[in-house]
């Protein structure tokens, strides 16, 4: 069978082997099984629905939420001289009518619609009379209200299931965590899903996370990035859409041409910016997180976050975007105290239902220990998303190696503009033991994070989610000795208490004899 599908692949979209984790998914897929996939962004998720579709009769149904990505993929698949289309409102009649006269001439058929079309009462009425082989649903994260990117749109997607059940559903995602998994399987009517979790690790990305003090320390680190990537396109994320104009005009002032993305600008305006980024006439982009998904530049160096992102799901995906063709690319994080003001402000103002907000707050304290606290960045995030595959230590991110060649270093003094301010001093990657703490006490933190370590993976966690490096200082000044005294200690709620505080008292306890 392996040969046979190396065969198919080869014969259909001209490629010599899978993936790591394609073919797995693709034999799951053909076995009529309900599947649940999850890839990094670039893992090439749309093969695991693309090939079976070449493999049986029938049409394969693909929910999409980006018509500039359906296009894309449909003229693809076109150009490989296979037989596909797309339905959306930018299309006129006469163009859906070809699609439609190209499907009843096709026996195997790829047709790619927008989840708002499911809502259409003609569209289900069509659906019902057809020959449907299998329905995709990518970006399966966005059925989910614990996602990070929940769509109402998606909700009537469930509709499908009810209409045939006997069809097979593959979700996929690039980003989600297990509440969201469960989620997925039961806002889609998925029966006992095959999950699949592959490919998180990317060894040629260097993840760096700086903790800067103001705006002017984050200037030094992102001209220091854009100075030592003189080649490839660079990705700037930013917090908010004026920060993406700043950032703009500030690398411009600097000699680093560069342009702005945001929701505020026009259709027309957004287009345009994306074809100039992809053909290379812009280098250097500041966006929002309006400008990504679905965006495949295979050479993208840099990936920079000005600011903390809400969540650990959103920062993944937008950090999978370097370096997409293998090559060693960087993803830098500087990020301050005020940036979980800004995270906290959307999260309040937000007119979502109090669980949601909770379970933002949650993922929101996800990301900022992830920043403060993380034991290897790439172990760490396998650990989150539960990656098939596992790593103690990848020994080339920050934390792992902080005297990598790769490490981005700031870009201090004239370089700026304006007189020299005294260089500051750095805090050292890796855990360092605190001056302010006795020698005894600083061996009660090394006990303490062992304990973190071993605890965190005896439930299958990264440790920064057990509780963070600030957790862990304030629990070693005050030494609690009960149970009900831990919850003066920063950072530790009742949940965490009543989850494990009788575990981490005995801990102290024996410190203390």
């Amino acid at each position: 069978m392996s040969q046979q599908l190396e065969a198919q692949l080869k014969q259909h979209f001209d490629l010599d082997s899978f993936r790591h984790g394609q073919k797995q998914i693709i034999d799951s897929v053909l076995g009529r099984k309900d599947v649940l996939a999850l890839m990094p962004t670039g893992g090439g998720k749309s093969l695991c629905f693309q090939l079976p579709a070449m493999l049986s009769d029938g049409i394969t149904l693909v929910i999409s939420p980006l018509i500039a990505l359906m296009n894309d993929q449909v003229q693809s698949l076109q150009k490989l001289g296979l037989p596909a289309g797309c339905i959306h409102s930018g299309m006129s009649v006469d163009e859906k009518k070809v699609v439609f006269s190209d499907l009843k001439a096709a026996q195997s058929f790829l047709l790619y619609i927008s989840p708002e079309r499911v809502q259409q009462a003609n569209f289900l009425t069509w659906f019902r009379e057809q020959n449907i082989n299998l329905i995709a649903i990518d970006e399966a994260h966005c059925v989910s209200q614990w996602g990070h990117d929940f769509r109402p749109e998606y909700a009537q997607i469930s509709e499908l299931r009810k209409l045939k059940p006997e069809v097979p559903i593959i979700g996929l995602t690039a980003t989600a965590t297990p509440l969201v998994k469960k989620d997925i399987i039961r806002q889609l009517g998925l029966k006992k899903p095959i999950e699949h979790v592959y490919g998180f690790y990317r060894p040629n990305l260097y993840y760096q996370v700086e903790f800067c003090d103001d705006e002017y320390d984050k200037q030094t680190y992102v001209l220091g990035a854009v100075k030592q990537t003189p080649e490839g396109r660079i990705l700037i994320y930013c917090g908010t859409r004026k920060g993406a104009e700043e950032w703009a005009e500030y690398l411009s002032a600097k000699s680093h041409s560069a342009s702005f993305y945001h929701a505020g600008l026009s259709p027309r305006e957004r287009k345009e910016i994306e074809q100039k980024y992809a053909s290379g006439e812009i280098r250097i982009l500041a966006a929002t997180n309006a400008f990504g998904m679905g965006i495949d530049h295979p050479d993208v160096r840099l990936v920079v976050h000005t600011q903390v992102p809400g969540n650990l799901e959103s920062y993944y995906q937008e950090i999978g975007r370097a370096g997409r063709d293998g090559l060693d690319s960087t993803c830098l994080l500087v990020y301050s105290k005020k940036d979980k003001g800004l995270q906290s402000f959307f999260i309040q103002t937000s007119k979502a239902e109090s669980r949601i907000k909770n379970m933002r707050w949650e993922a929101l304290d996800a990301m900022i220990n992830y920043a403060e606290g993380s034991e290897c960045r790439h172990a760490d995030i396998l650990t989150y998303f539960k990656d098939s595959n596992r790593i103690k230590s990848c020994g080339h991110c920050d934390t792992c190696d902080p005297k990598s060649v790769r490490r981005i270093k700031p870009i201090v003094g004239s370089s700026l503009g304006g007189p020299a301010p005294k260089p500051k001093k750095k805090k050292k990657k890796g855990w360092q033991p605190d001056p302010s703490f006795t020698p005894e006490q600083n061996a009660w933190v090394e006990e303490i994070r062992a304990w973190r370590k071993d605890y965190a993976s005896s439930q299958d966690i990264p440790a920064f989610m057990v509780f963070s490096d600030k957790t862990l200082r304030d629990l070693v000044s005050k030494m609690p000795l009960t149970v009900d005294e831990l919850g003066y200690v920063y950072g530790l709620g009742d949940a965490k208490i009543e989850a494990f505080g009788e575990e981490l008292i005995l801990e102290v306890r024996q410190l203390w004899d």
